[in-house]
């Protein structure tokens, strides 16, 4: 029997003002009394758990929240939805009256250094920010981060729990990391639109989309910026349709578009997608497209996207191609088969790119950064994502995150009237939870762990990563076409030598790893370099022979090349900067050695250190010929085909991690002047 309304409007003295609140309004979303609510968590509640009051705020909000999915559509139109979960946030924050007490306090104290630092920001932040900034006053009505990442748990519309540090971060950044309720409301309101745009978008001409096939992205349409395929010397404008599945090019033809180019991104090949520099007639001039190559295509497939100043348009497409890509990626590498959970990582990605959308329409003036809100293309790069990876494989099979409830990703779409696969609708999924257990946060404690962990990571391997940016990158001399000029003769040992290791030429590879090892275990290095230096007399006579120095008394260096001059000068930009990023990385790997050997990272020393101490004492127990022996043949069989089964990626991962993990001693840079002086 449902309560009276005088029940509903009880204050509990335990509970701050706004979980009072929340608590009322969930009660009239479930048609119910508070009392009733009350009782039924108490009955489910023990001491164990932690915070009573907390977890009853939790409790009553997924109770309601399941109810308010159903007609999800109707409430974010009308507003009740953004104001309501707004204040599920503050409610989780501040679930009982001292923490409601000891918020007002640290408010007051923090009001003076907010407003100094908004005025700072104020010629930085977006046009969007700087608009609301004057009604973003009241500092009882913002949230924190861990209140908008525990609502991801219960609704992914929003925010996804694995990347909602990442989101909440870049959405707030302008207002002091606290996300108030006109930026919230907005953002919500602008995900809806949204969705709502791309579901208006058309098919592609001649193509019949997948039933569980959505489009993310149009561009090269009359109402937004060209898109241009060249194929060798011409350039074709046209429509590019991203979907979950592939990317879709339609050349303009006179009245409408000729039938789509479909570039399959799902499929389990060696598919690349990568950005390349392209331009009139061929000419790699301008940095602004994408390259699309498959070995079931005999050409690679080139897109522009042409803009005045950056790339960033580029560079969005580019991140959203990846984000597909490694969502099927991840479905193939942790053998993700059933329907409802494929369908359900289809639809935590496609919210991904949608809310992506949406926080580049807040804020136009400074476009985001893709990977903050895309799942996949995070994890790509996070350190331990691989983790975050295999705990996410781990809570679809447990039922902990996929389609079994009202609140689920692929709820939410078909909610939005958002077309998607049969299997939704006609699957029932099994052991479907209770309403009441939409989402138990104690559940998910792996999942968060692993997230927080590589968080944490991130943050490291960021400090390490900013120590070299105040590295000085010095100019290369004209010098450097003469040096390469001189390297030409030894160009023609390269794929010998290629041939060897790879084993492409197995005979001749067995014959040098059994002459190697003959030599090592006999300790015939003397012999050795006596017949290479031998080998070397033998060539300098055959020169004098043949009359080369009367033939050729100078080295020529040629420059010239058939490319035109614009050509040459891109060439050469390109090469410099690969000279120079050479030389930058030399620099940084001696800095981070210098930094292990004066302990400047104390835990990576430790690590080497033992590691060192490790290596000592093989040297000193094993005969240096055997160690040498293995690792020459370790070398050669590291690189046939059963070597390569036997890598793990994983290990190469970690230490690549651990590397980009030390930070670098600082470099000052002085004048002879000014150091002769001091």
């Amino acid at each position: 029997m449902a309560d009276t309304p005088a029940a509903n409007n009880t204050v509990r003295k335990h509970l701050s003002r706004i979980s009072n609140d929340v608590l009322r309004k969930c009660a009239l979303k479930l048609d119910t009394g508070a009392e009733t609510l009350v009782e039924e968590f108490e009955k489910e509640w023990g001491p164990q758990m932690g915070d009573y009051s907390k977890k009853l705020v939790e409790f009553c909000c997924s109770k309601a929240l399941s109810a308010m999915c159903g007609a999800i559509d109707e409430t974010i139109s009308d507003g009740s939805f953004s104001r309501f979960t707004f204040d599920m946030m503050l409610a989780w924050e501040m679930p009982t009256s001292a923490n409601e007490e000891s918020h007002n306090c640290v408010a007051k104290e923090k009001e003076e250094k907010v407003s100094t630092a908004a005025d700072q920001l104020h010629d930085d932040v977006s046009l969007f920010y700087s608009d609301l900034m004057p009604l973003l006053v009241d500092r009882d009505s913002s949230a924190g981060e861990d209140a908008f990442v525990w609502l991801g748990t219960l609704v992914p519309l929003v925010v996804d729990m694995v990347n909602g540090r990442f989101t909440f971060e870049t959405l707030t950044a302008p207002t002091g990391n606290r996300l108030h309720f006109p930026a919230y409301d907005k953002f919500l309101k602008e995900i809806h639109g949204c969705i709502k745009h791309l579901q208006t978008q058309e098919t592609p001409t001649g193509v019949e989309l997948a039933d569980d096939e959505f489009i993310l992205h149009v561009e090269g349409t009359a109402s937004s910026q060209r898109v241009i395929r060249h194929i060798g010397g011409t350039s074709w404008p046209g429509r590019l349709t991203l979907t979950n599945y592939a990317l879709y090019f339609e050349a303009s033809g006179i009245v409408s578009y000729e039938k789509a180019l479909k570039l399959d991104l799902s499929k389990d090949t060696q598919q690349t997608v990568k950005p390349v520099a392209t331009g009139p007639w061929g000419a790699p001039l301008f940095d602004k497209a994408i390259v699309y190559e498959s070995p079931e295509m005999q050409e690679g497939v080139v897109l522009e996207f042409p803009e005045m100043t950056s790339s960033t348009r580029r560079d969005h497409w580019l991140a959203l191609v990846k984000e597909i890509t490694l969502l099927h990626r991840f479905l193939t590498q942790y053998k993700v088969e059933s329907p409802l959970e494929v369908w359900e990582m289809h639809s935590r990605a496609i919210l991904g790119i949608i809310r992506l959308h949406a926080a580049r329409e807040m804020l136009r003036i400074s476009p985001p950064e893709p990977k903050s809100f895309l799942i996949f293309a995070l994890l790509d790069e996070l350190p331990k994502g691989d983790y975050v990876l295999y705990e996410i494989a781990e809570s679809l099979k447990k039922k902990l995150t996929g389609g079994s409830h009202s609140c689920s990703a692929s709820s939410i779409l078909r909610n939005l009237n958002v077309p998607q696969h049969c299997v939704v609708s006609c699957v029932e999924p099994k052991g479907t939870m209770d309403e009441g257990e939409i989402v138990r946060p104690e559940k998910l404690l792996s999942l968060e762990s692993a997230i927080n962990q590589a968080r944490e990571e991130a943050k490291e391997i960021d400090i390490a990563k900013s120590t070299t940016d105040g590295l000085k990158e010095d100019g290369i001399s004209e010098s450097a076409q003469v040096f390469m000029g001189l390297l030409d003769p030894l160009k023609s040992l390269v794929p010998w030598s290629r041939a060897i290791l790879t084993w492409e030429r197995p005979m001749a590879t067995c014959i040098v790893i059994v002459l190697t090892q003959i030599v090592i275990y006999k300790e015939w290095f003397g012999k050795a370099i006596s017949s290479f230096l031998l080998w070397v007399v033998a060539k300098m006579l055959q020169a004098r022979r043949k009359g080369i120095l009367e033939k050729q008394d100078k080295i020529i260096i040629r420059t010239g090349s058939d490319q035109t001059t614009m050509e040459s000068i891109v060439s050469a930009q390109i090469g410099l900067r690969s000279v120079h990023e050479i030389m930058r990385q030399t620099n940084i790997a001696l800095l981070k050695i210098w930094s292990i050997l004066v302990s400047k990272a104390p835990k990576h020393a430790n690590t080497v250190m033992i590691v060192l101490s490790g290596c000592a004492f093989v040297l000193a127990v094993v005969p240096f010929k055997l160690i040498l022996a293995a690792l020459v043949l370790n070398g050669f069989l590291m690189t046939s085909k059963f070597g390569k089964c036997m890598q793990s990626e994983q290990g190469n991962r970690r230490l690549k991690e651990w590397w980009d993990s030390i930070p670098v001693i600082p470099v000052e840079i002085l004048d002879k002047e000014t150091n002769k002086s001091e």
